[in-house]
Order: structure tokens, then C-alpha cells, then sequence
């Protein structure tokens, strides 16, 4: 497989580093405080902010995922981004100024108040633990196409992102981060946009091929549209799945509250998510294009889909725990690595081909300088999610753990120590779990689904229940989330191979997306139930 990184394509990536830790530093001075550090003092304007929701929320896993989905299949999973606005409307009129009017910097100080302790602790250490999964999936997966295309060390490359990534969000704290994140969802629109015009010019046709070859194959496609079906991905489905996603994004993610309390107003807090949500679902057209692009690309390009392939079995192989021998290896072990690498060649998933077809295009097509910017983009894709997972994590330990339980009044100087240390510890754990992703043999991705529906807990369901219902007390909504969590571990675990022989036909029905719906929808009801019954066997007063 010939692939390039000139000389140019190096001071690009580099260049992009230089700048981003230069934020850090830039920065340095407004994050000495732990208001600075967590809130950027409430002055940000809503422009950044806005830039920086939307960097959050495009991580490596939706910057390589989303023309891998469409390559590989067709435009089901748009329908998810079709949800936004209604989450965000409901985000913007209910969630939204229930924080700006809170003094509080934790999103679960609130279920504190409307449930006791144990509701702010159950939110908090299942986002804690979330983030550690998150941030190590997405340099993972940001690393391993940089590894296999490139031949990069995929080790190094997981730890230069890390130490990186931690060093600005150590120094510079919130500011540093959205800044940065703003700089980088700039360089992601940028790349995507260079990358479709290249892939485009790469097609005799243009865009009228790509049209062309997508229609015949059904590319454009969004599913389904029974409403009876809950075991696969219908339009229905994705959409439900989608909105409650959503949902837990605006509405109670940490991550995001802290943009909206950094905004200078609640006018300015109120246009920043509307900008951040409203421009993924255009920028995640895009992506779908460029996969349906890509398709058309290779479909007309036969000796491309080959090394593509080639590409996917080689990744499969290092996954699996096979490397290619080194140069100076025994002629048997390179026929024999070589015939391994063949036939996984010929029995690859569509799925592995599609998450792979973008770095590929990126490594082998674009021009000198572009390809720099484009990696740049990948890495920027990563690092803003990461950066505010590290940010909103050290939040939450000095806010719902240090000064909740451990020192209420601390001193200002403890307060930095704690946030600035659980910046660099939960950085460690992040790569750590990358780390330990490097000999996974199954899917990360698919680890991945598992890992973000068992460790969101449902938080969205308990939040609604103290929204909706005045009635609902300590004790409804312990039961409420009690009952949800076991729908939850039931509906994932079931279709695992961890599931017991002779079981079946206790298997969940429901698809995988199902899993938020279904499981907050428990907690929600669950929780209304047992207050209605709870008030009804009181005495009038």
C-alpha cells in the first residue's frame, strides 16, 4: 500500500500541536482560579462557546464513523442527527435556565437538592467512569488508523495525544479548552470540506456520479419506516434513539453545562447550544456525503477497494494480535503472515471496509499539506472531546467529591490542587484504558455501545422525574433508578456472549439504540408510579 506524509504534511501536524499547546499557555493566567478553571469566569461569548459544544460533541469516533456508516451501509443513522433540534429546544427552554439560575458549577448539585446525596453521587461516578471509557475509546480509535496506514507507533501515538492534551487543559483550564475546541471544529469543517473536493475532482463524473452510483446501490436510504419493529435500526427507532441521546447530551452532560455556564448571558448561553447543536446536523450531512462519496470513489476505482481492503485485514490482524514480521524475518513467517493476510482480506465486513475507506482516501489521495491537514483534523477531533472530558471530570471531583464531602470550606489554593490534579489523574486513566484497548480483540466500537449504556445510568430519566413531577421524593427516585438500572444491565447483557446457556428466550427484543429509550422511560414512569400510589395511601390533611 503506497501512502504519503511529506515533509509539509509534518509542519502542518506539528504546527497544529505547536498552537494548540500555545493555547494553554496563552491562557495560563485566566485559569488560576477555580471559577476561571471551571466557568471562564461566566464571560465567554456565544460564539465560542457554541464552537466549542459542537467540537464536543464531533469526537474521532463520529469524524471516522459517520462516512464509514454510510459507506458501508446507507443514511439511517442521519436520522439521529434529525433529533437535535427537538432536544435542543427542550434543552434550551427547561434545562438550560435551571442551571444559569443555579450558583452551583456541578450539573448534579440539583439532584442533590431534589433527591438527597445519594442521587448527586450516583450521577456523578457514573460520569466519571464514562468519560475514562469515552476518552480512551476515542484516542484509540483515533490511533489505530494513524497506526496500520502510517505504520506510526500506535503506543506513541496514544501517549503524545494524552500528555498533550492534558498539558493545555492543566494549564489553561476551560478557557483553554473551548478556545482550542473552537480552533479545532474550524480545522474539522475545513478538512471535511478540502476532502469532498478532492474526492469529488477524483470522480470523472463529479458529484453526478457520486449520485449516480449511490442511487443504483440505495445508498441514500434511511431505513425502515415500519413502526412495529424495535429489534433493528428503523427510522423510528434511530429517531427515538436519538432524542433521548440528545437529550442526555443537552440536558444533563456535564461537559456541555459548563459552556452554558461560561457564557456571558443566559441570552449568550441560550444562542451558543442552539449553534452548537443545530450546526452538527448540516456538518454531519457532510460526513454522510463524503462516506456515500467515498463508496462511489472506490466503486470506480477497483484496485482501490483492494488496498482498502488489504487495509482493513491488516488492522483486523494487529487486533488480533498478529503483526506483520519485521523486514528481516524468515521467509516462511513473512508467506505465512502474507496468506493469513489474504484470505482475512477476502472475508472482511463491509463495516471494517467503511471505518477505514476515510484514512485510507487521506493517507493515499489528497495533496502534500492537505493530508497534514486533514490528520490534524482527526487528531482535533479527539482532542476536543477529550480536553473537555478532562476539564468537566476534574469539575465534578473537586465539586461533587473534595469540597462535598471532604473539605467544604477549602481554600482557593485547594481547590486548584484538587482540579489540577484530577486533570493530570483522570488524563492517565484515559490513555490507560486506551492503552489496554491496544490488545483488544473485539470490536471498540462495539465495547464502545456497550460501555455508554451501561455507564449513563439512566441520569436523564431521574433528572425528567424531578422536572415532571413535584410528588416524586428521595424514596421514588431511588426505587425508580433501582428498577431502571436492572432494565438497562438486562437489555445489554442479554445479547452478549456473556449470557447464560438455556436463557434465550429471555433475551432483550429490543435493538441496542433502545437501550436509553427504554431504560429512561423506567426510571421516568417507574418513579410517577410509585409517588401517584405512594400520595394516594395518604391521609388528606
Amino acid at each position: 500500500m503506497q501512502t504519503h506524509f511529506y515533509t509539509i504534511d509534518w509542519i502542518v501536524l506539528c504546527g497544529y500541536f505547536v498552537g494548540v499547546m500555545s493555547l494553554g499557555l496563552l491562557f495560563s493566567a485566566r485559569g488560576r482560579s477555580s471559577e476561571q478553571f471551571t466557568v471562564g469566569g461566566r464571560s465567554l461569548p456565544a460564539w465560542l462557546c457554541g464552537l466549542s459544544i459542537f467540537a464536543t460533541y464531533l469526537s474521532s469516533i463520529s469524524y471516522l464513523a459517520l462516512p464509514g456508516k454510510s459507506f458501508s451501509g446507507n443514511w439511517n443513522p442521519f436520522v439521529f442527527s434529525l433529533a437535535i433540534p427537538l432536544a435542543t429546544f427542550i434543552a434550551v427552554k427547561w434545562f438550560l435556565p435551571y442551571y444559569r439560575a443555579s450558583d452551583e458549577v456541578s450539573a448534579y448539585a440539583l439532584l442533590e437538592r431534589r433527591f438527597g446525596a445519594w442521587a448527586r453521587i450516583y450521577a456523578s461516578a457514573f460520569y466519571l467512569l464514562f468519560q475514562i471509557a469515552r476518552m480512551g475509546v476515542v484516542m484509540y480509535l483515533m490511533a489505530l488508523p494513524m497506526a496500520v496506514i502510517f505504520g506510526w507507533n500506535i503506543i506513541t501515538v496514544i501517549l503524545l495525544t494524552g500528555v498533550a492534551v492534558t498539558v493545555y487543559s492543566f494549564i489553561g483550564g476551560i478557557v483553554a479548552v473551548i478556545w482550542s475546541d473552537a480552533i479545532q471544529a474550524i480545522v474539522l469543517m475545513g478538512g471535511a470540506v478540502v476532502a469532498t473536493v478532492v474526492m469529488l475532482a477524483g470522480l470523472p463524473g463529479g458529484a453526478g456520479e457520486v449520485l449516480t452510483i449511490a442511487t443504483e446501490n440505495n445508498k441514500f436510504s434511511l431505513g425502515s419506516w415500519d413502526p412495529t419493529i424495535f429489534s433493528s435500526p428503523t427510522v423510528w427507532v434511530v429517531l427515538a434513539y436519538g432524542f433521548f441521546e440528545n437529550l442526555k447530551n443537552f440536558g444533563i452532560d456535564q461537559s456541555y453545562v459548563q459552556r452554558y455556564l461560561a457564557a456571558g448571558s443566559d441570552q449568550q448561553a441560550r444562542r451558543s447550544l442552539w449553534l452548537g447543536g443545530l450546526l452538527y446536523v448540516p456538518v454531519s450531512a457532510l460526513f454522510f456525503f463524503i462516506g456515500t462519496s467515498l463508496f462511489a470513489f472506490y466503486t470506480a476505482h477497483p484496485e482501490d477497494m483492494q488496498e482498502l481492503r488489504l487495509a482493513a485485514a491488516r488492522q483486523q490482524l494487529v487486533q488480533e494480535g498478529f503483526a506483520a514480521p519485521a523486514q528481516d524475518a524468515e521467509p516462511d513467517a513473512a508467506a505465512d503472515y502474507d496468506a493469513r493476510l489474504q484470505a482475512t482480506a477476502a472475508e472482511v465486513s463491509e463495516a471494517k471496509l467503511g471505518d477505514r475507506a476515510f484514512p485510507l482516501f487521506i493517507a493515499k489521495h489528497l495533496p502534500p499539506g492537505v493530508t497534514g491537514l486533514l490528520i490534524a483534523a482527526v487528531f482535533a477531533a479527539a482532542m476536543s472531546t477529550v480536553s473537555t472530558s478532562l476539564n468537566s471530570s476534574a469539575t465534578l471531583v473537586m465539586t461533587d467529591f473534595y469540597q462535598r464531602f471532604v473539605h467544604p470550606n477549602a481554600s482557593e489554593q485547594a481547590r486548584m490542587l484538587v482540579l489540577r490534579g484530577a486533570t493530570v489523574l483522570w488524563g492517565a486513566m484515559g490513555v490507560g484504558m486506551a492503552l489496554a484497548l491496544v490488545s483488544l480483540t473485539e470490536s471498540a466500537l462495539d465495547l464502545w455501545w456497550t460501555l455508554s449504556s451501561v455507564l449513563s445510568g439512566g441520569i436523564v430519566g431521574l433528572f425528567l422525574l424531578g422536572q415532571i413531577s413535584r410528588r416524586a421524593d428521595n424514596a421514588a427516585g431511588a426505587l425508580a433508578v433501582a428498577v431502571g438500572l436492572l432494565v438497562i444491565a438486562w437489555m445489554v447483557f442479554s445479547n452478549t456472549s456473556w449470557w447464560p446457556a438455556g436463557y434465550e428466550h429471555l433475551r432483550s427484543p429490543f435493538h441496542s439504540f433502545m437501550v436509553t429509550v427504554v431504560g429512561t422511560l423506567t426510571i421516568l414512569l417507574t418513579g410517577l408510579l410509585v409517588s401517584g400510589v405512594r400520595a394516594a395511601k395518604q391521609p388528606p390533611s
